[in-house]
């Protein structure tokens, strides 16, 4: 697959910065890497509409300039393994690529092949997931992963003790960087479906359903999820700004979920739900 990198140079400061990906995700894009001055993102080229992110940076309250370079897919692995540093969440976890030495000080360690899909906690939406998931006991649970990407929310729901694990993605990229990192990981216990949220439909009920995504796609599915939760199960949600969270809450909230708990990192933000049929 061929895909386009966006370099967005900017002086503002880091918190308006973090805006950028949020807005891009909305066109399409599905990788960032955030530098000093600039903001680089990545989207398939089939999906790259030069007018529309023109539009989108015309309409910023801060000065930007961008450029763009096409990268052919057998070029991509380099470039992005280039640009993936090891990351550490709540000095508990350890989330490398097959080519960082294993660092067994952290009691659970993460290997992800960087292939361009979504979820290598370098971002602050993954990185919250993962720290919700490190705080709650997963022993004998049931866990749907919504959105999916690397895979990398289920592999660390294997990792903490979860014995039923669905992840689907609406991604075939996607799709088969999962099923090679659950190789990686030795959690073949999860199982990998290309689709969206109308595989649902033939679904258990489940005692979590995580999903990791955008505000739109939450907004629309929210009820689906809610579908296949068990009574008390629980919905935790990310891939929003904090300033989408009244809209979430109140849409979430006329599906019978009570908001449990949030938690947030650098305006980003995620929260969790439980069903609540009373």
């Amino acid at each position: 697959m061929e895909y386009i990198e966006l370099r967005i140079s900017t002086t503002a400061n880091k918190l308006t910065k973090d805006l950028l990906p949020s807005i891009l995700s909305e066109l399409g894009f599905e990788g960032f890497v955030v530098e000093e001055e600039a903001l680089l993102a990545y989207i398939p080229s089939k999906l790259f509409n030069l007018q529309t992110v023109k539009e989108v940076l015309q309409n910023l309250s801060f000065d930007s300039f961008y450029n763009i370079q096409i990268i052919p897919e057998q070029d991509w692995n380099a470039v992005w393994e280039s640009q993936f540093e090891p990351v550490v969440i709540a000095e508990k976890c350890y989330v490398r690529a097959p080519f960082h030495p294993p660092q067994p000080q952290y009691p659970i360690e993460l290997i992800i092949e960087p292939k361009m899909s979504f979820g290598t906690a370098h971002h602050e939406t993954t990185a919250i997931m993962i720290e919700c998931l490190l705080e709650m006991d997963l022993t004998k649970k049931s866990i749907l992963d919504m959105g999916s990407g690397t895979g990398i929310l289920a592999i660390l729901s294997a990792k903490l003790g979860a014995d039923h694990i669905v992840a689907i993605d609406n991604d075939e990229w996607a799709y088969r960087n999962a099923l090679e990192n659950i190789q990686l990981n030795n959690t073949l216990q999860i199982i990998v479906k290309l689709g969206d949220a109308s595989l649902l439909s033939a679904m258990n009920e489940l005692d979590v359903v995580l999903a990791n995504i955008n505000r739109n796609v939450l907004l629309n599915d929210v009820a689906i999820y809610s579908s296949v939760l068990k009574r008390d199960g629980l919905l935790i949600v990310s891939g929003f700004y904090r300033d989408d969270f009244p809209l979430i809450d109140e849409t979430f909230h006329k599906q019978g979920l009570k908001l449990n708990f949030t938690k947030d990192r650098n305006n980003w933000l995620a929260a969790a739900y439980v069903k609540n049929l009373s």
